[in-house]
């Protein structure tokens, strides 16, 4: 049986240090470490990339927030809600829908205000993102958050409703299933899939991108229709169940998409400035992972006239 964590924050003097900000930057640290990697490796500059992703970083925690106040109002607009809570983010409750929005629409507009390549950018960072989000789902368990229903079985969380000496409002203690636990052992097997297949198969032209949504609201849609805590319904469905299911099928149509479009165009962008080849190997500068994740399509070094996602 898992246990819960008795505490969710360490004080020091008047600093006050909640773990599930850790774990939340501890995810976007490892994941701007491997994507600045992997961006090198597509021929771009680490210091433009850091720029980047930083302000994307900051819409992306933003559009987190008020996803989860959108989907979630009662605790802060409710009968009894606390409306400056939207403000407590350490408290828990970062959508990955709206984080994933967020950060997408600063990317965009950081990589034309850069002048490289959005689609690269995209492809860089999916796989990385799925590292954060196992990391920060540690969080959950600190905070004694996101369980499903009731479970008698080994793998069940023991769940006590009491961290830092005091009881979690709302909480009733018992077993439950370990949502959080599903989604990272899913990411991890997502993660493995998506690392193989697209070194297998060559992926790029924003290709990487959309597969990584595919299997990641996959495996949403299945455990968030489990999850026991409030959130606004649509019909007989969470929202964002229903937001998992259509996220999926829009990354499988973009996938085929964007398959068509390389077949019609001879090749897809790969390298950093948009362009349908990766730079020449020199120290520091090779393909992205390795050397079979080249397109495959003929040269061009004319950047891409219309970069996808």
């Amino acid at each position: 049986m898992i246990p819960s964590s008795p505490i969710s924050a360490l004080s020091l003097g008047p600093l006050t240090i909640h773990f599930y900000a850790l774990c939340i930057l501890s995810g976007i640290a490892v994941a701007m470490w491997w994507a600045t990697k992997r961006w090198e490796k597509r021929g771009g500059d680490g210091d433009t990339f850091f720029d980047i992703i930083f302000v994307a970083i900051i819409a992306g925690i933003v559009g987190s927030r008020i996803w989860h106040v959108l989907t979630s109002p009662a605790p802060f607009f409710g009968p009894d809600g606390d409306p400056l809570a939207v403000l407590y983010i350490w408290q828990g409750g970062l959508a990955i829908y709206g984080g994933v929005a967020g950060g997408a629409l600063a990317v965009w507009f950081m990589a034309r205000h850069k002048g490289v390549s959005f689609t690269a950018l995209a492809d860089t960072v999916a796989p990385t993102l799925l590292i954060a989000q196992v990391l920060g789902r540690f969080g959950n368990w600190f905070n004694q958050e996101l369980y499903g229903p009731a479970l008698d079985a080994w793998w069940a969380w023991d769940v006590t409703c009491v961290t830092n000496g005091q009881t979690i409002g709302g909480c009733v203690p018992g077993t439950y299933h370990p949502t959080f636990l599903y989604e990272q052992l899913w990411n991890l097997a997502a993660l493995a899939v998506l690392l193989l297949l697209s070194r297998r198969y060559q992926w790029a032209g924003g290709r990487i991108f959309w597969v990584y949504v595919a299997l990641y609201s996959t495996g949403r849609a299945w455990i968030d229709a489990i999850r026991s805590e409030p959130v606004l319904m649509i019909g007989p469905l969470r929202i964002h169940t229903l937001v998992a299911i259509l996220m999926a099928l829009v990354g499988v149509a973009m996938f085929v998409y964007l398959t068509r479009r390389k077949q019609r165009r001879g090749g897809e962008v790969v390298a950093a400035d948009g362009s349908f080849e990766m730079p020449a190997q020199t120290a520091g500068n090779g393909p992205d992972e390795d050397e079979d994740e080249k397109s495959g399509t003929p040269p061009s070094a004319a950047a891409d006239p219309s970069p996808g996602p």
